[in-house]
């Protein structure tokens, strides 16, 4: 059981560490506007798929993190979400990846 709460606070820290300092303002706004948009949109998500993967040792995990937090962030940026809505999504999506951990180990 330790083991699980262990991988859910990674998880979590993983995601504000990618979230805040790793993204910065570059990104923040590159993912927003500009030429290379949806580029900036996939490299964060990416950093956020990577941290899954690594977190879990999971390869699938952290592929399913990319294309969540890709479409997640999309929403935002498109404003059909909220940012609180997004920031819920976001560790919605941790839970659900920390099941899943414990369904197939």
């Amino acid at each position: 059981m330790e083991q699980i709460f262990m991988l859910a606070l990674m998880l979590l820290g993983a995601h504000w560490v990618c979230d805040y300092p790793l993204q910065g303002d570059f990104l923040s706004t590159a993912k927003a506007a500009g030429p290379l948009r949806i580029y900036h949109l996939v490299a964060h998500a990416g950093i956020q798929g990577a941290a899954v993967a690594f977190v879990t040792g999971n390869v699938w995990l952290g592929l399913a993190e990319w294309l969540a937090h890709t479409v997640i962030d999309e929403l935002k940026v498109e404003r059909k979400i909220s940012f609180a809505v997004d920031q819920a999504l976001h560790l919605v999506s941790k839970l659900l990846w920390l099941a899943i951990w414990v369904a197939v180990r």
